[in-house]
């Protein structure tokens, strides 16, 4: 997703997605309609809540990332890809839409009122991220990108959008578009995303883990708590551009269409 910028040396406001923007992680968010549908078994709902669990009290550090990151890519191997297209967008809204925090929708409209530029940074795959991105107005998203080799993926990961990744993506985009990174804004909740709070010359701790807020109050960092989610249905457009999706969300999105459709036919 990517919508031009009119001016050089413009201000960007870089935001991370999973419990800064919504109050959730994106990759586990479709648990419970799985089990609803039966298309997960109660061991991988309770595996799936329990990490969601570890996710909200302890946040996810990097070596629960990775290993989240190295299953959904063995997870994710061999899907048609325009067949997972076609069921996010068929289920993005009713199971994103809940889970934005107002806090986070007010404040990226401020930035675009100021006419900043909005960049989404996230772990989570980009035909995730990039929906939820136009959904909130926002200029621009980078997100992990999943190797796509004759229509499916090969399980492979192009770029990870995490980590000091996240910091490289923000230097890149301000070469690219002229933002002056000393001026620019960051929001995020996790340690692991201080490299990119650290290029930044406002960033913002949103919800921060205990590692983050430990750091963010040496550095006299803005801390920001958003205990609010919303629905945006007032707000988004009724189409959505994604694509495929990155862990549980691709996942359940696929099957539950896939058998859906099979049982209606």
């Amino acid at each position: 997703m990517d919508r031009p910028s009119t001016t050089p040396n413009q201000v960007a406001a870089f935001f991370d997605l999973d419990k800064t923007i919504i109050a959730s992680s994106s990759a586990l968010a479709f648990s419970k309609p799985l089990l609803r549908e039966g298309l997960i078994n109660r061991r991988a709902a309770l595996r799936s809540a329990y990490a969601q669990l570890v996710f909200s009290l302890a946040g996810a550090d990097a070596a629960k990332t990775e290993r989240m990151r190295a299953e959904v890519s063995a997870l994710c191997t061999g899907w048609d890809v325009a067949q997972v297209s076609a069921i996010v967008r068929e289920t993005l809204h009713d199971v994103v839409d809940p889970l934005v925090y107002a806090e986070a929708a007010e404040l990226i409209s401020s930035h675009r009122a100021e006419g900043h530029d909005v960049v989404v940074l996230s772990a989570t795959g980009e035909e995730v991220v990039a929906p939820v991105a136009e959904m909130l107005g926002a200029t621009r998203s980078v997100a992990t990108r999943m190797q796509i080799v004759d229509g499916r993926y090969s399980g492979e990961v192009d770029f990870y959008c995490y980590g000091e990744n996240k910091a490289v993506a923000a230097k890149q985009l301000a070469t690219t578009y002229g933002y002056d990174l000393t001026q620019c804004h960051a929001y995020t909740d996790s340690s692991t995303d201080i490299p990119l709070l650290e290029v930044v010359g406002r960033p913002h701790a949103v919800n921060p883990d205990r590692v983050l807020r430990k750091h963010a109050t040496e550095q006299g960092w803005e801390i920001l708590a958003f205990e609010h989610p919303m629905s945006l249905r007032t707000r988004i457009p009724a189409r959505s551009a994604g694509l495929v999706a990155l862990g549980a969300v691709a996942a359940g999105a696929t099957w539950y269409g896939y058998n859906r459709r099979k049982r209606t036919r």
